[in-house]
């Protein structure tokens, strides 16, 4: 019954309703910077995730409004904390209770935000360096089954949002089941040409299990990685 209720509020929406779980955080080690997401709807990837090296990682979703991406990115560049640049985006936002939107900055201050009216379940979360955001899901267990996972994951950035998502998906996901996945990585330091500042930039825009491609792709990447590094080496040496 919970199912068709959500189903029936998304056909009477008068906006596109994005049912989206998301992930933003700084590793403290590192500082660097990522944002990660699933929904059912293709290419979330495109809308849901934004970062810039040395300036901070941010999720807009629900009743999306992508230019919360750049204009958050914007405000924090200009100096804005995450807490500050959120304020400023929702005062000028006269549809801000059907947003969610979560930011982390460059120091690793995080602000979150759902709106009163974002379609049930929704909730966030937020934790040292980091917050979690759902809407549209199964139950209310799914965001703080993404805060225990990434808290509790041990290695790289990478590793501890991915460990995210597959949480949520095991704890209940989108009610309306999977299509689209992605994960997005900057590092710490701000560059004049931002793109060299990307560590990790997949998606996944349409498939049967978008996490497990989205791994795969990791994984792949990772091995890609390693090639260039020995290569990189290989010439250095002259070989």
């Amino acid at each position: 019954m919970r199912k068709l209720l959500c189903v029936l509020l998304l056909l009477a929406y008068p906006l596109p309703a994005h049912a989206t779980y998301s992930i933003v955080a700084r590793d403290p080690k590192t500082g660097e910077l990522g944002v990660a997401v699933q929904s059912h709807w293709f290419a979330v990837g495109a809308l849901v995730t934004w970062a810039e090296p040395g300036v901070g990682a941010v999720a807009t979703q629900a009743n999306i409004d992508p230019g919360y991406g750049p204009r958050a990115l914007a405000l924090l560049r200009a100096g804005k904390s995450a807490r500050e640049a959120l304020a400023e985006l929702l005062a000028k936002d006269t549809e801000r209770e059907v947003r969610q939107v979560a930011l982390v900055d460059a120091r690793g201050n995080v602000a979150a935000h759902t709106g009163k009216d974002t379609i049930p379940f929704a909730g966030h979360q937020t934790g040292t360096g980091f917050s979690v955001q759902a809407n549209i899901m199964a139950n209310e267990k799914v965001w703080p089954a993404m805060a225990r996972a990434y808290r509790e994951t041990k290695g790289p950035l990478a590793e501890r949002l991915l460990a995210a998502l597959d949480a949520a998906q095991a704890a209940g996901g989108d009610v309306r089941g999977k299509q689209s996945a992605a994960i997005l990585i900057v590092g710490p330091d701000k560059v004049e040409e931002a793109w060299r500042g990307v560590r990790l930039n997949l998606r996944v825009d349409d498939a049967r299990e978008p996490l497990t491609e989205l791994r795969r792709l990791y994984k792949l990447a990772r091995a890609y990685e390693r090639a260039n590094q020995g290569d990189a080496l290989t010439a250095k040496k002259g070989l």
